[in-house]
């Protein structure tokens, strides 16, 4: 067989993980979504606990605790349909070569993963690239398939799809990257890409869902503080985002600010940077989700405040965080007080929390 034929065998071989990837990515799309309904409320995705419970594990109890954890949201489905067109073009080479593997109720076998990511290497085709993307994001979904990935060099693939053109593309990477980083000994190959992302969130049209699933996977690599300290420069980026994006991205960048917060070591980082808006979102027209985390960030960063006075530096800018917080305190004071008044009671006891903290909008 010459070098042609391998290579063709080796794509039909590929195709075939594909389709049939594509047949059962329903079964594990609609696992997921029992068990992510079912034991997380809705928001978070499976295994996302997995990674706080190691960290805590790890490190054992700190303040981290007190902090809002986030865990990324759902891959989407794959689409069938084009996958179905994509295998047709190459049904009767499949036939022909009979080749099946057997299918488990939950996801992927082992010889699918690796031809879907030798076909990932092999092929140029944006369709193509992004369809796999999609079986191997739905796949990642399953813990045991996440390791399976990454012994078979998946995460080094996946990775390099970050620099293809299409915007598709791109954001299927991340996504299947998202899920992938829901696994502790991932995210330690993983953490060669926050830079990489960070800019690719920065640049990418805002709102766009290049720019969420960036987010997203901020979101994961930050959940524990291993790696928080590669964000640091991308901080004007978050704010910028909560500045001029709309719901979804203010509550995805958020999370990611949240997760920042509840490490002590970011606190200065967070209290010198530049948000001059960041009282107008404590303001009860503003969408639950935001708010609610707004004063989950200026929480967390109180309680640092004041477990470390002696450590804060006292010469922060006009329109810096710190000076948002503290250095507006009758009018910080005064949106508190109106918001222990709001109709959800997860915002009332958000905000009573802040009041209570002692130092709250207060300089020392």
């Amino acid at each position: 067989m010459d070098l042609r034929d391998s290579r063709g065998s080796l794509v039909r071989a590929g195709l075939v993980g594909l389709v049939v990837g594509a047949g059962v990515c329903y079964c594990v799309y609609r696992a997921t979504s029992r068990k992510r309904t079912n034991e997380m409320g809705g928001e978070a995705i499976l295994e996302g606990e997995s990674i706080q419970k190691e960290h805590k594990e790890r490190v054992g109890s700190t303040s981290w605790g007190k902090a809002q954890l986030t865990t990324p949201q759902q891959a989407p489905i794959v689409d069938v349909n084009i996958c179905s067109r994509t295998g047709q073009r190459h049904s009767n080479h499949l036939q022909q070569a009979g080749m099946n593997f057997p299918v488990s109720a939950d996801g992927l076998t082992t010889n699918h993963i690796q031809n879907l990511i030798y076909l990932l290497e092999s092929v140029e085709d944006p369709l193509i690239q992004e369809q796999v993307l999609i079986t191997l994001s739905n796949s990642a979904a399953f813990s045991v398939n996440q390791d399976i990935i990454r012994n078979l060099g998946g995460l080094s693939v996946v990775g390099s799809m970050l620099s293809v053109p299409a915007a598709n593309v791109k954001e299927k990477a991340l996504n299947a990257l998202n899920n992938l980083s829901m696994n502790i000994q991932n995210q330690a190959e993983l953490k060669r890409y926050i830079n990489e992302i960070c800019e690719e969130t920065n640049s990418s049209p805002l709102n766009s869902e290049l720019q969420l699933s960036g987010l997203r996977f901020l979101t994961n690599m930050s959940i524990t503080n291993d790696y928080q300290y590669m964000m640091t420069s991308s901080i004007p980026c978050f704010l910028r985002l909560l500045s001029d994006g709309d719901e979804r991205t203010q509550t995805q960048v958020l999370k990611v600010l949240v997760n920042l917060s509840a490490n002590p070591a970011m606190t200065e980082h967070l209290l010198n940077a530049q948000a001059p808006f960041l009282l107008s979102l404590f303001d009860s027209c503003i969408n639950k989700e935001v708010l609610l985390r707004v004063l989950m960030f200026a929480t967390n960063l109180t309680q640092h405040m004041k477990k470390e006075e002696s450590a804060v530096v006292s010469c922060h800018s006009e329109d810096s965080i710190f000076s948002m917080l503290w250095g507006n305190s009758t009018k910080c004071s005064q949106k508190l007080a109106s918001l222990v008044l709001h109709h959800d009671t997860e915002v009332k006891e958000q905000a009573a929390k802040l009041i209570t903290q002692g130092t709250s909008c207060q300089i020392k």
